[in-house]
């Protein structure tokens, strides 16, 4: 082999290689945006995460229901609008009139729901919970839990305020509010707002009796009285007038402890919030009184001999027909 040979041969396995670090420069970040853009996402999703741990259970159901409606349907009203009252979504009707207000329809196998009793029904539930939350969490409140009664009645939510041995919430024999009993008013007042449901509110005593006796001022004076003064320290602390839809005196009739009438806990402010069903019962109760009173009016107008023998004018909700 000659020379000329082996400098063929060598130059035949000489590699020239080409550095493409240049071309490749532009692009080495790349992987860098994406992962920028999957944190920006996680912290996203943590964060919406942590704002829902702070939202009562009620009103996460409600939030899920209304993304639930389609949009189109929520402004123009289908078959399954609801009502939007204490939800937690705005009402966009408060500042446009000319919008219909979103909705937030029923779904689920409770009884009655879909129709207006178990929206209202839920929505009181829902109530109750926050409610719940806020005896727990309010300072004030929170000191005077045990004598805070919750409890859901075919009537509405029943919220009680019981006297205690050594914390009695009125002066003894009196009407007078202890600071106490206005502290537990006053924090509650401005909750029963939240909702279009009316309240009504009932004065409840033991069974011990004045010495005077029934006649100049008894158990039932003071329990209305109880009940009117309450009344007047939510409508203070910030409750719609309008909400009160009944003031009542019930006496020793409707003990908490009936095996001992005279018992601490029987002396009570209860304070219903009523259902749409309870608040139509009574109108229409109130209604057929009216009524009775205007019939037996007439009869006097007119002469009541000139009535049939035997016949008697319609009874009111709670007067007996005569026999």
């Amino acid at each position: 082999m000659n020379r000329s040979s082996r400098t063929r041969d060598t130059q035949r396995i000489v590699v020239r290689r080409k550095s493409r670090i240049q071309e490749q420069g532009p692009q080495m970040g790349s992987w860098k945006i994406a992962y920028a853009d999957y944190m920006t996402a996680m912290m996203a999703f943590f964060l919406v995460m942590w704002l829902l741990s702070l939202i009562p259970k009620s009103d996460l159901k409600e939030i899920a229901e209304y993304f639930r409606t389609p949009l189109l349907e929520a402004i123009r009203g289908g078959p399954n609008i609801g009502d939007l009252s204490g939800t937690p979504i705005p009402n966009p009707a408060a500042s446009s009139p000319a919008l219909v207000p979103l909705p937030v329809p029923s779904h689920g196998s409770t009884p009655g729901a879909g129709t207006g009793q178990g929206v209202d029904r839920g929505r009181l539930e829902g109530f109750r919970t926050e409610l719940d939350t806020l005896i727990e969490t309010d300072p004030v409140l929170t000191k005077y839990r045990p004598q805070l009664l919750l409890d859901m009645t075919p009537a509405g939510l029943r919220v009680q305020i019981v006297d205690q041995q050594n914390r009695p919430m009125f002066d003894l024999g009196s009407a007078r509010m202890r600071p106490e009993m206005t502290e537990v008013l006053r924090a509650l007042a401005p909750m029963f707002n939240r909702l279009p449901n009316r309240i009504t509110l009932a004065g409840h005593t033991d069974s011990i009796q004045y010495a005077t006796g029934e006649r100049e001022y008894s158990n039932w004076e003071l329990s209305a009285d109880r009940a009117n003064a309450a009344r007047k320290v939510l409508v203070a602390g910030g409750l719609d007038e309008d909400k009160v839809k009944q003031v009542l005196g019930l006496s020793s009739t409707v003990n908490l402890v009936k095996d001992d009438p005279t018992a601490a806990v029987n002396r009570r402010i209860s304070i219903v919030v009523l259902s749409q069903q309870a608040e139509r019962r009574i109108d229409a109760q109130a209604h057929a009184g009216e009524s009775a009173v205007k019939i037996q009016e007439i009869l006097s107008e007119s002469g009541s001999q000139s009535a049939e023998p035997g016949w008697s004018a319609p009874a009111g909700p709670n007067e007996p027909v005569a026999p």
